[in-house]
């Protein structure tokens, strides 16, 4: 299982991996694929950068979930910080064992603005990632572009397909329509 997420408290370069053997969640431990973050780790934009991922929260967020739904898996965990498209896609590509492969991708959607304005900037998002146009996704489209456009440049290269699943607000949850963060979940098939 392949995860990624933006960095949201340390600024870097590249990809960060973790030297982590294990990532421990109150459901369990999570062994980490130490052989394929060794393997990545080899290229020049990819470093081990324990302190990415000590505090991220993009990340861990899904573990709990995953550990629910799935019955046992190793994990690859990446946090992306200032990287291109096409490294994140090469990552995946060279990750991409089959169908056994899931890769998740964490990110919001938009942030801060009001309900009506959410809806309309998280629809054209949802658009530009159904259509695998992820050079139309920028700042304000989603805080975890990078990891996303990674995978929809690979999605376009293998002819695959994106499926918009749910599309809502914090304003649909918490009830505050003032200022809403936008979420979205897409299959990639």
């Amino acid at each position: 299982m392949v995860l990624l997420g933006p960095s949201h408290r340390v600024g870097f370069q590249g990809l960060a991996v973790c030297s982590a053997d294990t990532f421990a969640t109150p459901l369990g431990n999570i062994p980490v694929d130490t052989e394929s973050v060794q393997s990545i780790a080899q290229l020049p934009y990819v470093q081990y950068i324990d302190q990415a991922h000590l505090m991220e929260h993009s990340l861990e967020v899904h573990l709990p979930f995953l550990q629910e739904v799935l019955d046992s898996f190793s994990l690859v965990p990446i946090v992306v910080g200032d990287a291109t498209a096409e490294q994140v896609s090469e990552i995946l590509e060279l990750l991409w064992g089959g169908p056994e492969t899931l890769i998740v991708i964490s990110s919001d959607l938009s942030h801060y603005h009001d309900y009506a304005t959410a809806r309309q900037m998280d629809k054209a998002t949802s658009e530009h990632i159904e259509a695998l146009q992820y050079e139309q996704l920028d700042y304000e489209s989603a805080c975890g572009r990078v990891p996303i456009c990674g995978l929809l440049a690979l999605a376009r290269k293998k002819s695959l397909h994106v499926k918009t699943i749910d599309l809502r607000n914090s304003g649909d949850t918490a009830g505050d329509k003032s200022r809403v963060v936008g979420y979205g979940a897409y299959v990639v098939d």
